[in-house]
């Protein structure tokens, strides 16, 4: 959230928007510390060995679908990945560092060099995560590696973290699949990254890092296609409705709006 001020801000680490809205870089890092914790503890619910009922069932609608589609390669894509070892060990890592490091590093450069744009990104990546949950409750979803044919390659080449350690199994939701949040933050990362990168060999790294992402859910045997697709449509979700709430850093809409400001949305 953001209060609206004339002149300097009233605390220390203060950031002021050009419509007078002033953001706190403190106040911003405890709301998504709190934001995230009660987004895990919701997502994880379900932890644990045991899968919530129909998360089997629901993969195999997925799989079935796909097969309609003819995007069904999960299979195919990963038996050619098995065969490069460091492709594999990339992708391990990737999927568990790459997912927080891009995003803080995203949020943290529009919050310094782009201040005004920073609001409603980070309301679109609240609502889109916030949402997200929606799909894990209604739909719970058995991901690839759990089935014959696919390789659990955290398993066979641990990382960080393995979904097969005793701590990753009693609080992870192993079954929340669909929507893919990789591939929504970092769609997210590449729309708040790519624009407004100066170096143009950066800008391109951002505009490929979902695609990169959609790859490595893929030799992991963490996703299906379609929880790529469904996490794309999600963010589009977000994106409007943060559109539509957020009048922080929109001086345009301060300027020809007469609402007052204390039903402004940061």
């Amino acid at each position: 959230m953001s209060t609206r001020v004339q002149g300097r801000p009233r605390l220390a680490g203060g950031r002021v928007l050009s419509d007078g809205h002033v953001l706190y870089w403190w106040a911003e890092l405890l709301a998504i510390l709190v934001f995230y914790v009660a987004y895990s503890a919701v997502r994880n619910i379900h932890g644990g060995a045991q899968a919530p009922p129909h998360a089997f069932d629901h993969a195999r609608q997925i799989m079935s679908l796909e097969r309609h589609l003819g995007i069904y390669h999960e299979q195919t894509i990963q038996q050619w990945a098995l065969h490069f070892r460091p492709l594999i060990l990339f992708g391990n890592y990737f999927y568990g560092s790459f997912h927080f490091i891009v995003t803080a590093f995203a949020g943290i450069f529009l919050y310094r060099r782009y201040a005004d744009d920073y609001p409603r990104f980070r309301n679109t990546l609240a609502i889109t995560t916030a949402v997200a949950l929606i799909g894990f409750t209604l739909y719970p979803l058995a991901p690839p590696r759990m089935f014959p044919g696919f390789v659990d390659t955290l398993l066979k080449d641990p990382a960080f973290w393995s979904f097969s350690s005793g701590g990753m199994q009693n609080v992870s939701n192993q079954y929340a699949a669909m929507p893919s949040v990789h591939i929504a933050w970092a769609t997210w990362c590449a729309l708040a990254l790519g624009p407004r990168l100066k170096n143009r060999t950066a800008a391109t790294l951002a505009w490929c890092y979902p695609l990169v992402t959609l790859v490595v859910i893929v030799i992991t045997a963490n996703h299906y296609i379609l929880d790529a697709v469904a996490g794309v449509v999600l963010l589009g979700i977000g994106w409007v409705a943060a559109n539509r709430l957020t009048r922080a850093g929109r001086a345009s809409s301060a300027r020809g709006g007469s609402e007052s400001p204390a039903h402004r949305v940061a």
